[in-house]
């Protein structure tokens, strides 16, 4: 293992060199999307799970479907009804007439890049068939598990508008995902190139393979090379215990019913390297820390009914935590 800081810069530097090809690629057919293909590629990196929030017609789908071109892997897309099946997400045993016996079936969870799109809409028991693909990278059928394709990720898409007919995630698959990104609509430049770009019958969702599996396990390995402060450790720590003790900030006292688990702060370290490694960096700043807290703390912090009734957001607490903690 390098421990030369200049063996180390290096290699991330090497490994990096696909980040910039790979973003060109994906702004062939998305437009003012940067900050979601940012995030897409540190759950690559990290091994995590996105979940995604935004009104329909924003390129989720077309999103993934890109990035799977680029990297030349498998891409499937589960549409979540109220009336889906958990053998409909992982597979189930089929009784094979012929032979006397079950054959597993597996579902369409194995794949490298899963969209489960608008994963509110089917019930909880349906939700729970992610956990263990998502947690442990596997799926038990009958009394055989199998294991998921490497890399493996899934992206949830869940609709902020409509509420009718919706299940809400349990805190223990919210907890799942590594972030939660909020997608806004384009601004008004971003939506003419929108218009050049697809106001045609012709398909300009096609893209072509820039990277490989290998540079993504490659670069997995220098991100565990990259230096973290123990100030910034300490920093990412308090962060994350500022959400449980909320009574020592006089601005959220009584606003936060239950605060960010150790995933938290787990995640945080592993996507702060991601965004370092991102920018071709060997170490962590706190900046990194700070581009990633929302994404991170915005789905693990639950608010109380005192909170809710102030009309007081999840991100508004996130931004009085960030301006309050003591940065390195």
């Amino acid at each position: 293992m390098p421990s030369d800081d200049r063996e180390i810069k290096e290699i991330v530097e090497n490994s990096s060199t696909w980040i910039t090809p790979l973003k060109s690629e994906m702004s062939k057919v998305l437009i003012g999307q940067d900050s979601l293909v940012e995030s897409l590629i540190v759950g690559l990196l990290t091994r995590g799970h996105l979940l995604i929030e935004g009104v329909p017609g924003l390129a989720k789908t077309l999103t993934v479907n890109a990035l799977a071109g680029c990297i030349g892997v498998d891409f499937k897309r589960i549409q979540f009804t109220p009336d889906l099946l958990p053998a409909d997400v992982v597979g189930t045993m089929i009784y094979n007439q012929q032979l006397g016996e079950f054959k597993p079936k597996l579902g369409p969870v194995f794949t490298n890049l899963l969209l489960a799109d608008e994963i509110n809409r089917a019930p909880a028991k349906v939700q729970s068939a992610l956990l263990e693909s998502m947690q442990e990278k596997q799926v038990t059928i009958g009394e055989t598990t199998y294991d998921l394709p490497d890399p493996f990720l899934v992206m949830a898409t869940q609709n902020p508008l409509d509420q009718e007919g919706t299940y809400q995630l349990p805190e223990a698959q919210l907890d799942r995902f590594l972030l939660k990104v909020i997608v806004n609509y384009p601004n008004r430049d971003e939506e003419r190139e929108i218009l050049n770009l697809m106001g045609t019958t012709a398909s300009n969702i096609r893209t072509t393979k820039v990277i490989s599996k290998q540079d993504i396990s490659k670069s997995r390995e220098a991100i565990d090379l990259i230096h973290v402060e123990e100030t910034i450790k300490d920093y990412i720590v308090s962060l994350v215990v500022s959400t449980r003790n909320p009574e020592t900030n006089s601005n959220l006292n009584h606003m936060i019913r239950c605060g960010a688990s150790p995933r938290a702060t787990i995640n945080l370290i592993l996507a702060s390297k991601a965004i370092a490694f991102i920018n071709g960096r060997s170490y962590v700043i706190p900046n990194d820390v700070k581009r990633v807290a929302h994404d991170i703390l915005r789905h693990r912090i639950l608010l109380t009914y005192e909170a809710e009734a102030e009309e007081i957001t999840t991100e508004s607490v996130i931004d009085d935590i960030l301006n309050t903690v003591k940065v390195p």
